[in-house]
């Protein structure tokens, strides 16, 4: 009996186990600003909205992680990413925010995808911009390819994935190990390539991440919308 009680009390102390019983929330948001009758509505969050959403995170106990922390997600309290596709200008918005709410117990921290050769058009983050918010610790920049095309469908796999990767790491000076697939697609021969360059890859699979211990797991990610609609009732519910 005592063999029996020891090896269940090593069973459930290993790592592995316990992060097979986690639930992960990975978030995505496009546009931080209010809805102005241009593009979908349904990918805007306001600012005022975008607060709340992270004021309730920072009041029940969340840690906002980024991909360099993956291992950290079986170690810390209520473990949730926050990503954001395209790099939009407007994202600055979501930065100014979590700078704000920034405190010595809540240290918020997202991830900005952006799109390589679309850095510095009038509606997206510049240089500049990315470069503070690198430093600042608060965000980290990954890629979203170099053109935002369906990967499933392209032969230039190469520049989209290695292009990408190289630029943003010169503009920041730091590691880009995540890709975000544009429109969330992705096959076994875009994955295979992703996995050549990058340590994670995001689809937009509508679920809360747990390991399912499966092929490539890292590399189908899934990541939960939240939309102009989304209510403060309905955030809550859909993280837990």
């Amino acid at each position: 009996m005592l063999r029996i009680i020891i090896f269940f009390l090593l069973f459930i102390s290993i790592p592995g186990y316990a992060l097979a019983q986690q639930k992960v929330p990975i978030l995505i948001y496009h546009s931080i600003d209010e809805y102005k009758g241009q593009g979908s509505k349904e990918l805007f969050v306001t600012p005022e909205n975008f607060e709340k959403q992270m004021v309730y995170l920072k009041n029940n106990g969340y840690t906002l992680l980024t991909f360099e922390r993956w291992k950290d997600i079986g170690k810390v309290n209520k473990p949730i990413f926050i990503t954001f596709d395209d790099g939009y200008k407007n994202n600055q918005n979501a930065f100014e925010i979590l700078q704000k709410l920034k405190d010595d117990k809540f240290k918020p921290t997202a991830t900005f995808f952006v799109i390589s050769d679309f850095i510095g058009y009038s509606n997206r983050l510049s240089r500049i911009d990315l470069k503070v918010m690198a430093e600042s610790g608060t965000i980290s920049v990954q890629s979203h390819t170099a053109t935002h095309p369906d990967l499933t469908k392209t032969d230039n796999l190469e520049y989209e994935l290695k292009g990408s990767k190289e630029k943003i790491e010169k503009i920041t000076g730091k590691p880009v190990i995540a890709l975000a697939y544009p429109y969330g697609n992705v096959n076994e021969r875009a994955a295979t390539e992703t996995k050549k360059y990058y340590s994670f890859g995001l689809t937009t699979t509508p679920e809360i991440y747990t390991n399912k211990g499966i092929k490539d797991e890292l590399y189908y990610l899934p990541r939960i919308y939240v939309k102009y609609s989304t209510t403060i009732d309905e955030f809550a519910k859909m993280i837990k």
